[in-house]
């Protein structure tokens, strides 16, 4: 009876570890990555067709504060809106214009649909466009208004993934997107300034609703904008600005630094809340200028050892708004 018994249990172990073996087949395995979640976007902007044609570059006019506004609109070759595309805003530096930064940035060769706004023309000499922010900038105009007034737009026209919109600029324009991160951070999963005019973004008074994603250009030898930095004018030093975003992002007190090439050197701060990541990007003896540009984009050396454009791309792209 004992041996009988011995070989009835010896069975039926066998029995429930064929079905454990089974059973474990058939169950997703502990690390499988959950679905991915499905864009964000207006559903407005995937049911229309755009008012231009695909591969092109197109002036267009909104009304922002009771003033008629611009922007160029660039659509890349492939664009349709039976998907959703990330968006670039791309803001020009002071006198310059959104079609003048399309032509020397680079950025139109881009996977994604990038508009260039126009500042309002504002004080000193010359009739030359800025944004807010800078000492020059035309009084009573809220650009972070109009900002918010363009992605709207663009929301319900275009088939945009609102998780992936990311905001660039060149001097005064690059220190608007500066602006935007403190009071915009729930609107643009990151930002790539070039050649910032920081003014006055000296770490007081701004408080970003989350952490925001950074990587900024700036050549060494600038001498409108010094990456050493000018109190006299507000402006702070370029390495300080970039370690003010690390710390508002929680990132680590000393960044890693390494080289992209004979004249450019990043440093690069991890360990940031929410996995954002700063970096700032430095050009030895580089002007005033938009690294890698084809043609004139501001006094001083341009390297062609990187192009802004395809270094920010590769930083930014990698970084999703959270879903709403």
């Amino acid at each position: 009876m004992g041996s009988r018994t011995a070989r009835v249990v010896a069975t039926l172990g066998a029995a429930l570890a064929g079905l454990a073996l089974v059973g474990s087949a058939l169950a997703p395995p502990a690390t499988a990555s959950p679905p991915p979640r499905p864009a964000q976007t207006d559903a407005a902007g995937c049911r229309s067709s755009p008012d231009q044609q695909p591969g092109t570059s197109v002036l267009h006019t909104i009304q922002s504060g009771g003033r008629d506004r611009t922007y160029q609109l660039h659509l890349p070759k492939d664009y349709s809106a039976k998907r959703s595309w990330p968006l670039i805003v791309a803001f020009h530096g002071r006198g310059n214009t959104g079609a003048g930064t399309e032509e020397f940035s680079g950025l139109s060769t881009l996977p994604a649909v990038v508009a260039y706004p126009n500042g309002v023309i504002g004080t000193g000499d010359g009739d030359r466009q800025a944004w807010e922010g800078a000492p020059y900038a035309a009084a009573g105009v809220d650009d972070v208004a109009f900002t918010g007034d363009l992605l709207n737009s663009l929301d319900k026209t275009l088939c945009i993934d609102q998780q992936r919109v990311y905001a660039t600029g060149k001097s005064n324009g690059a220190g608007f997107t500066g602006l935007l991160a403190c009071r915009m951070a729930g609107r643009f999963a990151a930002i790539a300034p070039v050649a910032g005019a920081f003014y006055g973004q000296n770490g007081t008074d701004c408080h970003p609703s989350r952490p925001v994603p950074v990587i900024e250009f700036h050549g060494t030898a600038d001498a409108t904008i010094p990456y050493g930095g000018d109190a006299a004018r507000g402006l702070p030093a370029i390495t300080d600005w970039a370690a003010g975003w690390a710390a508002r992002d929680g990132c680590r007190a000393e960044p890693a630094t390494s080289s992209l090439g004979a004249d450019v050197t990043e440093s690069t701060w991890t360990g940031c809340k929410s996995g954002a990541e700063v970096r700032q990007v430095a050009i030895a003896g580089g002007g005033h200028t938009w690294p890698g540009a084809e043609s004139y984009s501001g006094g001083g050396v341009t390297t062609h050892t990187i192009k802004a454009q395809d270094v920010l791309w590769q930083f930014v792209s990698r970084f999703r708004l959270p879903a709403r």
